[in-house]
């Protein structure tokens, strides 16, 4: 694996696409899913000029948080894996960002337990748009707007918007198909709150998310190479 020839690539395929269906580039963040990933490679991704890096596992982000932060590397750090109750004081006052919200009781938790110090935890909704059953997330337009409403009503967290994982297709056409849902509702809840990201696209659907409209794409395998 050539770290550095992924995150050129990478890069290049974003500022391609982002060209090709008449998006700007910098309205598109490139979220690094570093899990599972050892820290020297998450320091080199760093290097080469990487900010944002998405977790999904915590005790296995947290020494690299903490070790990141003693470097003073200034990462972002994105919780994006489901969250358990008993985990959501070290999500709150470690990660600045978290992805996978659909339940009102870990809302709560999160705002509770952040510090006061901290500025305000940006909060996605995770929407199961394709009514998958194999996917976390809400599928009811209802229940995203009370959760953004709970959202918005703590000082110490920010909506910001939402994200979905889209179905397993290689078929470009079905792709944008399917991520289209996530966009309409998106749209939907622009009307209603001032939330600037969609949250969709991975290493698979890339294109197809750009296309859409992603405002964040979570790239993991095209960078730091295949899971062991």
């Amino acid at each position: 694996m050539n770290l550095k020839q992924n995150i050129t690539k990478i890069k290049s395929d974003i500022k391609n696409y982002c060209h090709q269906y008449s998006r700007n580039q910098s309205d598109v963040l490139l979220l690094s899913v570093s899990k599972t990933k050892p820290l020297e490679q998450i320091i080199s991704a760093h290097e080469i000029g990487l900010k944002h890096f998405g977790e999904n596992y915590l005790q296995d982000a947290l020494p690299k948080i903490k070790k990141t932060a003693e470097l003073n590397l200034n990462l972002i750090w994105h919780f994006i894996g489901a969250i358990q109750s008993n985990k959501t004081a070290d999500i709150a006052n470690n990660f600045s960002w978290v992805h996978c919200l659909d339940r009102a009781k870990i809302i709560n938790r999160l705002a509770q337990q952040r510090d006061e110090s901290l500025p305000p935890l940006n909060c996605c909704i995770q929407v199961n748009f394709d009514d998958d059953d194999d996917k976390n997330g809400l599928t009811d337009y209802d229940k995203i707007v009370e959760l953004g409403n709970l959202i918005n009503s703590k000082k110490n967290l920010r909506l910001r918007g939402i994200m979905g994982i889209g179905k397993n297709h290689n078929d470009f056409t079905a792709q944008k198909k399917s991520l289209q849902k996530l966009k309409n509702i998106y749209k939907n809840l622009q009307k209603e709150f001032d939330v600037d990201i969609l949250s969709m696209g991975m290493s698979g659907d890339l294109e197809a998310a750009i296309a859409t409209g992603s405002t964040c794409v979570r790239i993991g395998s095209d960078i730091f190479g295949k899971r062991q």
